[in-house]
């Protein structure tokens, strides 16, 4: 009586409900349910109806794209007995049977799932070796999945092979890793292999915006992209990056909020960014990079965003399709397509190289905003200097006329926000470039009118005459007794791969060849037999000399008149008649 009083004045306040992340509250239960991995799901629902159920899967793919979920899937469909429980083996497991509720629940007495990271001895892998033996206590299949399995030790591998590779017929054994190279091959051919996909930004944008609809949560459409492109093909990761996007903006989710929370930068001030870059500014691309900065851009996301840009702008030069591709943002299908027309690609491949570059160094930087500063005014300081096409063009001849500037493009007014380049300065148009650009082939190409004054090579005998001629005498000898030429084309050799071939010769012919011709070459020893060194070749050519001139009736005259005597060598004489 007293308890119950006591409960009456002081009850005992309710245990709030535990609150689940979107990445766990909408893992996958069915195969249905997967998204972007449509081959998958068909070959394992056609091995599920056709009962040809490998006993060993291996699934592979980074981080969040479902190789645990489906390895929970697959040990639902092997072990479903339906609502009733009479069901079979099937590719839509009902969720309602004991076996399903214990698997989703990770209970299940038969499905044992192994952190590999965590065991990765061979004494863990005994204990599966020896529960193999032993049939299931209420399930279908006794499923083994090891999560993370090229962590484990080469002891434990070795210990699983027989019984992998023999397992008794009521067993099935599932392996996720996101490093497949790892991976003895011993293990892999016993397994069936199934590659898990990124998914596609777009389907993961779509995907998300319907967790959001069911999460009654409003969404900006603009953020679900940001979200989408910063997983990068993560199910998982974009899911946790939505939950983390809905707690930073109150309910709410914006586009503006997801940059602040990401540290992206405004798409529009980065393309104005770009722009500066390659008109040769520095002035104004610092003071974008430091309006960027002061609003929470991070210096490593802006120039990922950068390389990103300058690898649409080239993909665009080479596709003009992509111009108007509509799955494209309005900005980056306008300006991508203005900056295609006017930037030759020698240019965006010299950006793209010193963008690739400065990344790492900004990333290993004390101070990243600085690293990246120093990357910025690297790459517009060479935007003044000329291409080597323009650098050959002016040094052609002396009826050739000098490099003219390289074309430059004037930045244009940013948009949506944020001040222009400049400290501010407003821009009213964006002036079009001044030239047109020279077009230039790859970097190993050289412009067609500077063919005739470099060498020219049609067969293995210009070859090592050309090496002669540079002085290289240890790889002019090689090549002179050991390339065994199968075919010769302009910029292709094979040669036969003989066992005294040095190992390294092929790569430093292509390489020599390729600085001196100014075009590619390309030296690839292959296992058909070639024809015979130039040693041998004129070896031959001597000895048939030798014999024809041993059988010339004067020489044998004088062989005759003089017993004994022999032909030592032969050397030719000019006659002047």
């Amino acid at each position: 009586m007293k308890g119950h009083l006591l409960n009456e004045l002081f009850p005992t306040p309710p245990e709030p409900a535990e609150y689940r992340v979107l990445a766990r509250k909408y893992r996958p239960t069915t195969f249905s349910e997967l998204i972007g991995q449509e081959a998958l799901v068909r070959t394992l629902s056609n091995a599920i109806k056709k009962d040809r159920l490998a006993h060993a899967f291996l699934l592979t793919g980074i981080r969040g794209v479902g190789k645990t979920t489906t390895a929970r899937i697959i040990a639902k469909a092997l072990n479903c007995i339906g609502p009733d429980g009479n069901g079979g083996i099937t590719t839509e497991p009902c969720g309602e049977c004991e076996n399903c509720k214990a698997i989703t629940a990770d209970r299940h007495v038969d499905v044992l799932e192994m952190d590999a990271a965590s065991r990765t001895g061979v004494n863990d892998i005994r204990e599966i070796i020896e529960t193999v033996r032993y049939r299931p206590t209420n399930a279908r299949f006794k499923v083994y999945i090891i999560d993370e399995v090229h962590m484990l030790s080469t002891q434990a591998f070795n210990a699983l092979l027989k019984t992998l590779e023999e397992p008794p017929p009521m067993v099935k054994f599932i392996f996720a890793t996101t490093e497949l190279r790892k991976i003895p091959v011993t293990i892999l051919s016993r397994c069936q292999r199934f590659d898990l996909r990124r998914v596609d930004s777009a389907l993961l944008a779509s995907h998300l915006a319907q967790v959001a609809e069911k999460e009654n949560v409003p969404v900006e459409a603009d953020a679900l992209p940001l979200i989408a492109a910063a997983a990068e093909g993560s199910v998982r990761d974009s899911l946790s990056l939505l939950d983390q996007a809905i707690a930073h903006g109150e309910g709410k989710v914006t586009a503006a909020q997801v940059q602040e929370m990401l540290g992206l930068a405004d798409r529009t001030a980065v393309f104005t960014l770009f722009e500066a870059l390659l008109s040769g500014k520095p002035q104004d691309a610092l003071a974008q990079m430091g309006t960027l900065y002061e609003i929470g851009a991070d210096p490593v996301m802006v120039l990922q965003d950068l390389l990103e840009i300058t690898h649409l702008v080239s993909r665009m030069k080479v596709v003009p399709a992509l111009k108007e591709d509509k799955s494209l943002p309005e900005v980056d299908r306008t300006r991508g397509a203005a900056l295609s027309e006017r930037l030759p690609v020698s240019v965006l491949a010299r950006c793209w190289q010193m963008l690739l570059k400065g990344v790492e160094e900004t990333r290993r930087a004390p101070q990243p905003v600085m690293a990246a500063e120093m990357v910025l005014i690297r790459i517009a300081h060479a935007a003044d200097l000329p291409t080597p096409a323009e650098v050959i063009r002016g040094g052609a001849g002396s009826d050739t006329p000098a490099a003219k500037p390289r074309p430059s493009v004037a930045p244009a007014p940013m948009m949506g926000g944020g001040g222009g380049g400049g400290g501010g300065r407003k821009t009213a148009t964006a002036p079009a470039l001044q030239e047109e650009p020279v077009d230039m082939p790859m970097a190993y190409l050289q412009p067609e009118f500077v063919q005739d004054t470099l060498p020219s090579v049609q067969s293995i005998e210009d070859v090592a005459e050309l090496f002669n001629q540079h002085r290289a005498i240890v790889l002019y000898t090689e090549i002179r007794n050991h390339f065994r030429v199968v075919s010769f084309t302009e910029g292709k050799i094979e040669i036969e791969a003989t066992p005294e071939l040095p190992g390294d010769l092929a790569f430093q012919v292509s390489r020599r060849l390729s600085e001196w011709t100014g075009r590619r070459w390309m030296v690839s020893p292959v296992a058909r037999e070639g024809a015979e060194t130039l040693r041998v070749r004129e070896e031959n050519a001597k000895a048939r000399m030798m014999d024809e001139v041993t059988a010339h009736p004067l020489v044998q005259e004088v062989l005759t008149q003089f017993p004994g005597a022999t032909v030592t060598g032969i050397r030719k004489t000019e006659t002047e008649y």
